[in-house]
Order: C-alpha cells, then sequence, then structure tokens
C-alpha cells in the first residue's frame, strides 16, 4: 500500500541482483497464488511500507468473482515478463554503459519526463540491479558525463544527449 520493496535473488557467494523495486499500488507475490509454490525470490522493504495481505484461498476467490481484477493481474504479469525479458537481454548481451542507458531511458519513460529523472533508489542498488559493483557503476556514470550524454546532480540525472543514449542502450557498446 504504501513503500517501496525490493525484490531479489543472492548468488551462492553472496552477489545480490536485483530483479524489480515494487512501490505503491503495485503487487508482489502472485506467483504462488497461481502456482501454488513458495516466492521465488527474496522481498525486503527498502523504505518504510505498509503491505496488504491476502490468504491464497480469499484471493483465489476473489479473483474468480472478479474477472476484471483478474485481467489488472495478468497485464501487470505481462509487463514483469516483459521487464524480466529486457533484463535478461541487457544482463547478458550488454555491457554495462548499455544497460544503465537503457535504465535511464526507461525511467524517464516511467517518470513522464522529457529529459530529466530522480533515482528513488540508492546508487548500490542501481549498481545491483544493473548486475555489476558501485565502483563501475560511478565509473560508468562518469565517462558519460564526460561524453555530455548526461548531467548527474545527487539523485537527479539530467538527459543532456537522448540520441546518444538511445544509440548506447540499443547496441550496448562500452564507452571508450
Amino acid at each position: 500500500m504504501t513503500g517501496t520493496v525490493k525484490v531479489y535473488k543472492v548468488s551462492p557467494e553472496g552477489k545480490e541482483q536485483i530483479l524489480h523495486m515494487v512501490t505503491e499500488g503495485e503487487s508482489i507475490g502472485a506467483v504462488p497464488v497461481f502456482a501454488g509454490k513458495s516466492f521465488p525470490a527474496n522481498a525486503q522493504a527498502i523504505s518504510k511500507s505498509h503491505l496488504l495481505f491476502f490468504p491464497r484461498t480469499q484471493f483465489i476467490n476473489l479473483i474468480t468473482n472478479n474477472p476484471s481484477l483478474t485481467m489488472n493481474i495478468l497485464a501487470v504479469l505481462s509487463m514483469r515478463l516483459r521487464e524480466f525479458t529486457i533484463q535478461i537481454e541487457n544482463l547478458s548481451l550488454k555491457e554495462v554503459p548499455g544497460r544503465l542507458a537503457a535504465y535511464l531511458l526507461y525511467q524517464l519513460e516511467e517518470q513522464g519526463a522529457e529529459n530529466f529523472i530522480t533515482l528513488s533508489i540508492s546508487k548500490s542498488q542501481l549498481a545491483n540491479i544493473l548486475g555489476t559493483g558501485p565502483e563501475s557503476l560511478s565509473r560508468t556514470l562518469g565517462n558519460m558525463k564526460a561524453r555530455k550524454l548526461i548531467e548527474v546532480n545527487g539523485s537527479n540525472i539530467r538527459l543532456v544527449d537522448r540520441v546518444g543514449l538511445e544509440e548506447l542502450a540499443e547496441y550496448g557498446k562500452n564507452l571508450k
């Protein structure tokens, strides 16, 4: 209902990969409802959060009797599947600069902004989402600033060269 929850996996070596962030009004844990199995990832509140829990049986009754709610849940699950597909593509086929460019452009679209975004997560959490370390993220941000693709002021990022970022996101090439 309120707050932000990160959904993540941890490797046996202790490396964390954030799968997605759940914010106010979004759902978490739909997979166990439909599959009848345990949640396939970990979840942790990263800000003060208030969550609403529905027992599986009552939730199944609710969606059985409310087709529009079922369609909304399917839309959310479809959107998450699309996001995971993009995330897998980015992590396996692109280097950190391409991943970061794609993330910044995605946030621009999500925030409905023209050329300015505000990060709602820490740079450490952003590094985890991108599958890299904080040092590598800092270097990449520095390289992007030096190439005049972005300007950074704390958690505020202005996209200076959107075309350049789109090319970087599309081709995922390393900054030279």
